[in-house]
């Protein structure tokens, strides 16, 4: 990750490479690797014309039904030798863009009328430059909006099989059911609020904080309002800091810690910086606020994670809300098909088949002529 600051260059089809081989490529294999990403980008007409014609307010829908759409113009879809994974997995990590792109401006068009916009990628896009493109046009952006995107991305892209999206992929995979539907499970996971909705929640909050609490700097009352929240007191009165806490990170999440600096360049360039400020505020506050609430209940640390900042990021690209979890799928698409890959690819392949304990006594049941 340092290397590619450094270097001042894109980093997600090196994470994708890296994920579907097992090996960091060299520059003639990424270069090789990033065409052929490009050229598969591009959608065929009849799948732009399925997606157009694709009602909904939900991308995430709109998403798993294109993708079940995808398996109708594969030849081989069934088929789950090693070589075939690798085909389909480089073709769907090239299609979410364009998909979700399409997508959003078809439902934004089928809600409000006006232009409907259907770009065509780029050649010599990345990935991250080519959604932005799609969404925005060539002069909706800077090329620290596309490098912030492509850190997104990467941080997004993979994070081991215990998270429920990518452990509905491994599932589903273990059956041998064929790729598209799995893919298609895991949308339907990942679209869950418990999962893919956290940057949303945190945006949504940061709205409301950003009315509720007079004076910014003034770190006493910002810690007196998310006790408040703790208490369940005033905002959505669930006593929740949405953005802080991780089920494995507790001293600090390094996705947050990446995405914070670049968050910070993105704040300068903007001209957010108060914004920023106050978030980074709420971040140092609201994990402080947390311990000291919890008390001797919790016996862990808590840190921001990930989402954080990644909603506050999306909205100073100039990303509509709609496409924030979308996003998400877009990144993990890589991790997804790692792991249906690895889950194939086992030299004794069983169905998962988790067991569930009945905790039920025997005195509960009563005879349905007894009730």
């Amino acid at each position: 990750m340092h290397g590619v600051q450094a270097e001042s260059r894109l980093g997600y089809e090196e994470t994708a490479f890296l994920l579907l081989s097992g090996y960091l490529p060299d520059r003639e294999e990424l270069e090789t690797f990033a065409n052929l990403l490009n050229e598969q980008m591009v959608l065929r007409h009849a799948t732009k014309m399925n997606i157009l014609q694709l009602y909904g307010n939900d991308i995430m829908n709109i998403l798993a039904r294109s993708v079940l759409v995808l398996y109708a113009f594969d030849e081989n879809a069934d088929d789950t030798s090693r070589d075939n994974l690798i085909r389909q997995s480089v073709d769907l990590i090239a299609k979410f863009p364009s998909i979700i792109a399409y997508a959003y401006h078809t439902m934004n068009h089928n809600k409000n009328g006006g232009s409907l916009h259907i770009r065509i990628p780029k050649p010599n896009f990345s990935l991250a430059e080519n959604f932005i493109y799609m969404m925005k046009g060539s002069k909706g952006y800077t090329p620290l909006d596309v490098k912030v995107l492509d850190l997104c991305l990467i941080l997004h892209a993979e994070h081991g099989g215990g998270n429920n999206s990518t452990f509905t992929t491994r599932v589903t995979s273990s059956s041998g059911t064929d790729t598209y539907s799995s893919i298609a499970a895991a949308i339907g996971s990942l679209k869950g609020p418990l999962h893919g909705g956290a940057n949303l929640q945190v945006i949504d909050m940061f709205t409301h904080l950003r009315e509720a609490i007079s004076d910014w700097s003034d770190e006493k009352e910002v810690k007196e309002y998310l006790m408040r929240m703790l208490r369940k007191e005033v905002y959505d009165k669930k006593g929740l800091i949405y953005g802080i806490g991780h089920a494995v990170y507790t001293i600090s999440d390094p996705r947050a810690l990446l995405l914070k600096e670049m968050a910070r360049s993105l704040a300068k360039e903007k001209g957010r910086e108060k914004e920023f400020d106050f978030l980074e505020t709420v971040e140092r506050i609201g994990v402080e606020s947390f311990m000291e609430f919890k008390g001797n209940s919790v016996n862990k640390r808590v840190c921001a994670n990930v989402d954080f900042y990644s909603g506050f990021v999306y909205d100073m690209i100039g990303l509509p809300r709609e496409v924030y979890t979308p996003l998400f799928a877009m990144s993990r698409i890589a991790g997804w098909v790692a792991h249906r890959i690895e889950e194939l690819n086992f030299d004794s392949r069983r169905i998962i088949r988790p067991a569930y304990k009945n905790v039920a006594s025997a005195t509960e049941y009563k005879p349905l002529n007894k009730r």
